[in-house]
């Protein structure tokens, strides 16, 4: 299993939005970068859900219910849809200033690439997330 984070600005889609609609497609990816990570994606994977913009928080973990399939609503066949179900909400939100606060996640690539929507993360950055998280 891999371990990934997503992003999503909370005033778009939320961790709550999508936690009622209890799987969704994951949309508006239009990132080459972005997208090639979504096509790496295999059923089971779980990610991160993140509010970027406002909170910068990681506030829950999803698992790829649906591998990456054609976005029809993309300008171009490169980009694509990966459906995510929710699995649970972190028991307290992880801020972006925690984050950065924490030495070992010094080479995560929410720091590094902080403008990416969908990137890997580490076993170790998982782990040290969740332990943060409450889980």
């Amino acid at each position: 299993m891999k371990t990934w984070l997503v992003k999503s600005e909370p005033n778009v889609w939320s961790w709550d939005m999508h936690r009622e609609k209890g799987t969704a497609p994951w949309t508006d990816v239009r990132n080459y970068q972005a997208a090639n990570n979504m096509k790496a994606m295999k059923k089971g994977d779980r990610a991160f859900f993140y509010h970027s913009n406002i909170g910068r928080e990681v506030v829950g973990i999803l698992e790829v219910a649906k591998e990456a399939y054609p976005d029809p609503a993309a300008p171009s066949h490169h980009f694509v849809l990966v459906d995510f179900k929710t699995v649970k909400p972190l028991k307290k939100f992880v801020t972006l200033a925690q984050i950065k606060e924490t030495k070992a996640l010094a080479d995560i690539a929410l720091i590094r690439q902080s403008r990416l929507s969908v990137m890997p993360i580490t076993a170790k950055e998982w782990d040290i997330i969740c332990k943060m998280g409450g889980l």
